[in-house]
């Protein structure tokens, strides 16, 4: 299998090792020619300190020679660049071309998913998403993982599932596109939370509660907007979730700790040194909870300790304040 892998991040450049321990023949892309020229020379990504890059992957900036005759094309950059980028790929996209969409995020104003980006810049294309609880430091070294695709047809579902799965990546198919990306870019969202809650010096408590409570506010979100629940019980919902919430792999959970110490988003994106994606998916969260009329108290406290100068602490306080509920609304007493 001819492979190109888009965006040499650290998810990129670890499904790109993956690719070729399965035995397929890849080309990174990265859009810096420094990086390229470095990365071919070291078989290192800075960010990947236990990761080699195998000898036979190609790595160019050139993105001509990174699309053509490939069987399958990665996207594998930020939310905020996967716009600009598939634009950039459009011209060299044949018919029918399967893109994989790796990418998690809403776009803000239009709070589009990264599939619709796409779909939007290479019509031709198509276009399927692969998600899940798969932190690339673990990938790239080949630890166990499980994750899921989804894709308008299941003859493609399968096509990418045959291609990444190994003895050390298990991949579900599922054909709820939007279901597997909302719960792919909201999860951040409750990851900063979770973040902020370790900043603020909280315990399991609290971090179980925000887990629960955060895959919740996605689920309603989610089926109010055609999404299957199931979808939300799975790896790209409370699996992703449970994973980027406790691990320090997670650029958000360790941007929230320092949002939590007092930091500002600005310094704590800083620090972490990569893009933060729960900070820009945070206001396209609330957007969408306006848009369809769904309660989401976790996002609502956030954005307004990201940029409504709100302590995290009062935020905690609101939360924990908030008029009595029933649990499942679905459930009755007996009497």
């Amino acid at each position: 299998m001819k492979t190109a892998v888009v965006g040499a991040g650290t998810w990129g450049t670890a499904l790109a090792i993956l690719l070729i321990h399965n035995g397929h023949e890849v080309t990174l892309w990265t859009r810096s020619s420094d990086s390229a020229e470095e990365m071919s020379r070291t078989r290192r990504q800075k960010n990947l300190p236990e990761a080699v890059l195998q000898n036979e992957m190609i790595i160019t900036s050139d993105i001509h020679e990174a699309l053509t005759d490939k069987d399958m094309i990665v996207l594998a950059v930020p939310s905020i660049y996967v716009r600009e980028t598939a634009k950039r790929m459009a011209p060299f996209v044949r018919h029918g071309q399967v893109i994989v969409s790796v990418s998690k995020g809403i776009e803000g104003d239009s709070l589009k998913t990264m599939s619709d980006i796409i779909e939007d810049e290479i019509p031709q294309a198509d276009v399927a998403v692969l998600s899940g609880p798969s932190h690339a430091e673990e990938v790239s070294r080949f630890i166990p993982t499980t994750i899921v695709t989804g894709a308008r047809s299941e003859k493609t579902a399968r096509f990418i599932q045959d291609t990444f799965m190994s003895d050390c990546f298990r991949v579900y198919i599922n054909p709820d596109i939007k279901g597997i990306e909302i719960g792919g870019a909201l999860k951040n969202v409750v990851a900063l939370a979770a973040g902020i809650a370790d900043g603020l010096g909280y315990g399991d408590n609290s971090k179980a509660a925000l887990i629960t409570r955060g895959i919740a506010e996605i689920t309603r979100l989610g089926v109010k907007m055609g999404c299957d629940i199931e979808t939300f019980q799975g790896l790209s919902g409370i699996g992703d979730l449970i994973v980027t919430c406790a691990s320090m792999h997670s650029r958000n959970r360790r941007a929230g700790i320092l949002i939590g110490k007092g930091k500002s988003y600005q310094e704590a994106m800083t620090e972490v040194g990569q893009v933060v994606e729960g900070v820009y998916a945070a206001k396209a969260a609330r957007q969408l909870a306006d848009k369809y009329n769904v309660t989401m108290p976790i996002v609502s406290e956030i954005n307004e300790v990201l940029f409504g100068n709100k302590s995290a602490e009062e935020a905690v306080k609101d939360l924990m304040l908030r008029d009595r509920r029933i649990e499942n609304s679905g459930l009755k007493f007996d009497r």
